[in-house]
């Protein structure tokens, strides 16, 4: 059964951080690119940042880059992804989501996932 499931979410401060994890397994998620996406009620998920499949390459949404950081560990049966976000800011606020994809296509588009996990609640306050 493939799962993913995000954890680390909550409420902190304008200026503090968080660290969101992501456990995938039931496939070979070490071949995967993996990616993180952000929704905030009424407007579209929107991609926050991706990893390549043995973390050589990331990418991050402009909105982001310089505070978040994407990494992954590729263990045998579970992959985790950690999204560690410093300087949060208000307009960082919304429900993220981890997803996995194992074929070609942008790795900013939310279409070319396959895989999506729950999605975790963040909540900046100003």
């Amino acid at each position: 059964q493939v799962r993913l499931v995000e954890s680390g979410g909550g409420l902190v401060q304008a200026g503090g951080s968080l660290r969101l994890s992501c456990a995938a397994s039931g496939r070979t998620f070490s071949s995967a690119t993996m990616g993180w996406f952000r929704q905030v009620p009424g407007k579209e998920r929107e991609f926050v940042s991706a990893i390549g499949w043995n973390g050589a390459e990331t990418y991050y949404a402009e909105s982001v880059k310089g505070r978040f950081t994407c990494s992954r560990d590729n263990a045998e049966n579970t992959v985790t992804l950690t999204l560690q976000m410093s300087n949060l800011k208000p307009e960082d606020t919304a429900v993220y989501y981890c997803a996995a994809k194992f074929a070609f296509g942008p790795y900013w588009n939310r279409e070319a996932y396959h895989y999506w996990g729950q999605g975790t609640q963040v909540t900046i306050s100003s």
